[in-house]
Formats: structure tokens, C-alpha cells, sequence
């Protein structure tokens, strides 16, 4: 096997993955209006088919999210001692979330209060009492100050593991190099690599019946992305670990198919009755194997197709942070408007999709990527007055570097 990737250097194929992954994540969203399930704002009809391809998603959407954070980690963690990069994590991630926190969520939550008609006024009269209780899962008796800043979680979970991981990944790269490639070189044999789906369900037996085990966002609970997050920091440490991962992209393909085929009934509750006892017992296995080898394929053919930049990658790598800041507040208020027309709801679906992205990317191009103060709110590098960007293609704009959080960062 040779794989056209390494251990060092810049990969490509992440950078790819990392954009169509937050690209994703902003189509789920759009599809969250016509689901079955509560939302911040709903269509006033839904469909069961929406809720299908939704969990679909949740098996392998922020499962893979984390595992590109992980991944990045690898890359990223030799710049510089702990402190650097608590700071670099702090800037990246907690000034975006407390800017998120105070704006954007005051918005999502308002738009949620009078939706579901647990407020009457203004987005103005209904400031002071965001202050009020901690906001939870569409839950009005719990409050409205969301202090993870709604979709944001991901900001702060990423913070919180990075943090708290570094001691053990530091030690990993450096004293504990000789025991991390032995564990590579065993998951590169044929089928070892699969065996990472098994600490998600162990971990969640144990968590399962205590507070922890019922926080959940993204369709997994909170603390079974930390694997997942690991999982991506051993994937890329390992050159032969990443040629096996891409010898066998469609193996694993298969196996993610099978596995979410059979899971999927046990979540809508569609398995006889006869084998919901041994359903509970498999869900998290199956999902967790589904999720891993979804992950596996997508690295594979990455790794196969997308080893290369381009221009628009360019752009796109740097965006993509504020994209995913920007993306639900955006979504929700076109979304408040759209759902009340009356055409046909697919037609909204697309009014929703392609006028939110013009929205977040106008903000974005125009006004975020431009002003260094607001690069600044955003997680991003300021630049310097030299290269400030003005109305030119894309194709001009400079390289960006990936930074441990998964995201990329310029400078």
C-alpha cells in the first residue's frame, strides 16, 4: 500500500473534509424546520422522511467534526509550549463562544420564545430577560441565558477537550512516541482500525445512568465526542495506519452502510418486539461502528481525491470558521420569515438553503474577513494593513495554515 499522504506537511485532504463537513452541518439545519421533532422554529407541516435522513446524519456528522479536530491536533500541538497553546485555544474558541453568547443566541432564543408563543413583544423587550434561569433543550420553565451559545457547544466542548487532553497528547508525540506507534502499527492490520468503535459504547455503559450521560447535542451525547476527538489524533499519527485507511475506503463503506441499515430501525422504534431488548443492548455498538467506518470512508477517499488545493480551498479553510458561527442565527431568521409563505415547502427548503448562504457569505466576505476587529470576534488572525483584503477574486487571497481546533486559521 502506499498512501500519497504522510505524517508531516500540510494534508489537504483535511482541509477538504473540514469544509464539506461544516458544509453539512449548515444543510442539516436547514432541514431542522421539517423534521418531526421540535426545533427553534418549526414548518407548520413536517415529514418523517426529513427526520430519516436526519438521524442518518447524526450516526457521522459531528463524530467526523471531532475526529478533524483530533486529527489537526496532531498536527498543530509541536507549536509552541502549553501555555501558547491555551492561548491560542482561548482567542480561537472562547472569544468567538462569549461574542455568541451575547449576540447571536439572544436572537436564536428569542425567535424561539415567540414561535412557540412562551413570549409576546419585541426582540427589544425581550433583552432582559435572556438573563433569566439557564436556557435547555427548548425548555422555557429551565430559562433563556444560553451560556453554550446554542450551536456554539461545539466551541466550548472543543476547548474543554483540548485543554484537557493536552498533558496525555503532548506526552504522547514525545516521551510516549515508541508505545503511540506500536498502537498504530497494530491498527494498520487488516480490520484492527474498526476496533475504535468499541470505547464509545464503553464509555457510555458507564455514564449511561448519571447526569453526565444525559447531556447530549448533535445527536450523541457530549462526552462520547471525546473518543471520537482521540480517535482523530491516533488516525494521522501513523503512516501506516493512513495508507491501510486508504487502501480500504469502500471496505468500510460497506460495513457504515450495513451497520446504520440495521441501526437506524432501532432508533425510530420500527424493530419487532421481540428484539428490543437485545436493540438496546446493540444501538451504540452498531452506531458507533456506523459512525467510525463512515469516518474511515470519508478519510479513504479524501486521502484517494482531495490531496490537493486549490484557490477556492483557499478561501473556503479560512471562512469556514465564521460560516459556522454565523450559520444558525442566519438560518433562523430567514427560516422565521419563510416558513409563514405560502408556496410549497420544498420551495422554502431551497428559499432557506440558498438565501442563508448568500446572507452568511456577504456577511462574511464583506464585512468579517475585511474589518480586523470583527476577524478578531471571530476566532481569526487580524492581518496586517499591507494585505488587507479589497474587492479581488478569491484565487489572490493567501494560503491559511490548519490550527489545532480543526478549523483553519490564517497568518
Amino acid at each position: 500500500m502506499n498512501a500519497n499522504v504522510s505524517v508531516s506537511g500540510r494534508r489537504y485532504d483535511l482541509d477538504w473534509l473540514r469544509v464539506l463537513a461544516i458544509l453539512t452541518v449548515f444543510v442539516y439545519h436547514t432541514t431542522r424546520f421539517f423534521n418531526l421533532g421540535d426545533w427553534h422554529v418549526k414548518n407548520p407541516v413536517n415529514y418523517v422522511g426529513v427526520d430519516v435522513l436526519e438521524r442518518f446524519v447524526e450516526i457521522w456528522m459531528m463524530p467526523l467534526i471531532f475526529v478533524i479536530s483530533g486529527a489537526s491536533l496532531f498536527y498543530a500541538l509541536d507549536k509552541g509550549g502549553a501555555g501558547k497553546f491555551i492561548k491560542d485555544k482561548a482567542l480561537r474558541l472562547l472569544v468567538p463562544l462569549v461574542v455568541g453568547v451575547f449576540t447571536f443566541s439572544i436572537l436564536q432564543v428569542y425567535l424561539e420564545r415567540i414561535t412557540h408563543g412562551q413570549f409576546f413583544g419585541t426582540f427589544f423587550d425581550f433583552l432582559p430577560h435572556y438573563f433569566e434561569g439557564v436556557y435547555k433543550d427548548q425548555n422555557p420553565a429551565s430559562g433563556n441565558f444560553a451560556y453554550a451559545g446554542m450551536h456554539l457547544w461545539y466551541l466550548l466542548i472543543l476547548f474543554v477537550y483540548s485543554v484537557a487532553c493536552y498533558p496525555l497528547l503532548h506526552w504522547l508525540k514525545g516521551a510516549g512516541l515508541g508505545a503511540f506507534g506500536r498502537l498504530g502499527d497494530f491498527l494498520a492490520r487488516p480490520g484492527a482500525v474498526y476496533l475504535l468503535a468499541l470505547p464509545v459504547p464503553l464509555l457510555d455503559a458507564i455514564i449511561s445512568d448519571t447526569p453526565l450521560g444525559e447531556i447530549s447535542s448533535g445527536g450523541w451525547d457530549i462526552l462520547l465526542y471525546l473518543p471520537f476527538f482521540l480517535a482523530g489524533f491516533v488516525l494521522v499519527s501513523n503512516a501506516r495506519l493512513q495508507a491501510r485507511i486508504q487502501a480500504t475506503p469502500w471496505q468500510s463503506l460497506v460495513i457504515a452502510i450495513l451497520s446504520c441499515a440495521a441501526v437506524l430501525p432501532l432508533k425510530f422504534g420500527l424493530a419487532p418486539a421481540t428484539l428490543i431488548p437485545l436493540g438496546e443492548l446493540i444501538d451504540d455498538p452498531l452506531a458507533s461502528l456506523s459512525a467510525i467506518c463512515f469516518i474511515l470512508a470519508c478519510m479513504g477517499f479524501a486521502m484517494r481525491r482531495l490531496n490537493f488545493t486549490t484557490p477556492a480551498l483557499k478561501y473556503a479553510n479560512e471562512a469556514v470558521l465564521p460560516f459556522y458561527i454565523l450559520h444558525q442565527t442566519v438560518l433562523l431568521s430567514v427560516g422565521y420569515f419563510v416558513v409563514q409563505w405560502d408556496i410549497p415547502d420544498l420551495a422554502k427548503w431551497l428559499v432557506i438553503l440558498v438565501g442563508s448562504f448568500a446572507v452568511i457569505m456577504g456577511l462574511y466576505e464583506y464585512l468579517i474577513r475585511r474589518v480586523n476587529q470583527l476577524r478578531f470576534l471571530f476566532g481569526m488572525k487580524p492581518i496586517k494593513a499591507a494585505t488587507q483584503p479589497v474587492a479581488q477574486p478569491a484565487q489572490t487571497i493567501s494560503s491559511s495554515g490548519a490550527s489545532s481546533d480543526g478549523f483553519s486559521r490564517s497568518g
